[in-house]
């Protein structure tokens, strides 16, 4: 597909600067940026690559002051890098909505209420009475349990598995290997040092406009509900347990594990491989650095890390205290000899 520099500058609300008639069908790195192609400058530290990129257009931010002069067409808006990702999702937009219709051999049970417009992929397996919303994609080989409602504009890339009874709303993205709804890990031990398993009979509610990682899997509720709350991103690899609940907007990246039943608050940005204890509460606004090991419950807008965790600041000051150890064990000992001499002396 080919646009235009005025036609994309429309789009966003921004202003064109050099010649609006230039085509683009791509887009590129401003540093590796190739003529046909669209790139973006957001990063001070890249503007060196405006002056030199071979890229047809390149987005800036309005109040960019030019250095030199530049032979790429500029579009200026607002904040280059929301209008770049704008693009992006209008470019993946448009070509999923080329997916449509139901791709053989797959299954589908009569009782299915499917929606206008959707895409179901060769060898997926849609279980009885699911609720599929209009313009919902379903790639090859995803599983559908009964009872499953999935809301309109959401896409399930290839190998998703969701359990019976889950939900998920509306324009979410669960991407290839994730598994919704899975059991619980509830065991309860026995005399004879056996294991007794808990019947997991809850579910997990994806509210609108969640996106979950590659091969992440979120757990069913023991009873009651496992619940992603509405704009929650969730990367790759990551746990959720049973019964746990992750607040509106909040971020988690690759790794990350969250113990059964606790409760993450809103806004919330978490690094990698972030270990969170069962039955606590994290606050609104918290943010955690990654590896941080959390067992207690964290107020709103902590900023922590380590294991135990600890206050951000605090724990790159003691980092730094960390590295002097050994000279700092070998000045207690040379203290502790001298004040021995010292005493054998009285």
């Amino acid at each position: 597909m080919e646009f235009k520099a005025s036609d994309i500058a429309a789009f966003l609300n921004g202003e064109i600067e050099g010649d609006g008639k230039v085509k683009v069908n791509n887009v590129s790195k401003i540093e590796e940026g190739e003529p046909g192609t669209l790139a973006f400058l957001a990063n001070p530290k890249y503007e060196t690559y405006l002056y030199t990129t071979e890229a047809s257009v390149v987005l800036i931010n309005r109040n960019l002051e030019l250095k030199q002069k530049v032979s790429a067409t500029l579009i200026k808006v607002d904040d280059a890098y929301q209008a770049f990702a704008a693009l992006l999702d209008l470019y993946l937009q448009a070509k999923s909505n080329l997916k449509v219709g139901i791709e053989q051999p797959s299954f589908m049970d009569a009782s299915v209420a499917a929606g206008k417009d959707i895409y179901l992929g060769a060898f997926a397996y849609v279980s009885k009475n699911v609720i599929i919303g209009n313009n919902v994609k379903i790639y090859p080989q995803c599983f559908i349990g009964e009872n499953v409602t999935i809301g309109e504009g959401s896409v399930l890339f290839p190998g998703v598995k969701i359990y019976d009874n889950c939900v998920v709303g509306n324009n979410c993205i669960v991407h290839a290997g994730a598994v919704i709804g899975s059991d619980g890990f509830g065991f309860a031990p026995k005399k004879d040092g056996s294991y007794k398993k808990i019947a997991q009979i809850g579910n997990v509610i994806l509210e609108d406009d969640v996106e979950i990682g590659a091969n992440t899997t979120i757990d069913c509720g023991t009873m009651g509900s496992t619940i992603i709350r509405k704009g929650a991103k969730l990367d790759n690899l990551i746990q959720i347990a049973h019964n746990c609940e992750v607040g509106d907007n909040s971020v988690l990246a690759a790794q990350v594990g969250v113990a059964g039943t606790t409760k993450i608050g809103k806004n919330c940005k978490f690094g990698g491989q972030v270990g969170l204890n069962g039955h606590i509460t994290i606050g609104d606004n918290v943010q955690l650095a990654g590896q941080t090991g959390v067992s207690n419950n964290v107020k709103d807008g902590e900023i922590l890390l380590g294991t135990p965790a600890i206050d951000f600041k605090l724990a790159l000051r003691a980092s730094i205290a960390f590295k002097n150890l050994p000279q700092m064990v070998k000045d207690v000992a040379w203290l502790q000899k001298e004040v021995e001499e010292i005493k054998s002396k009285k």
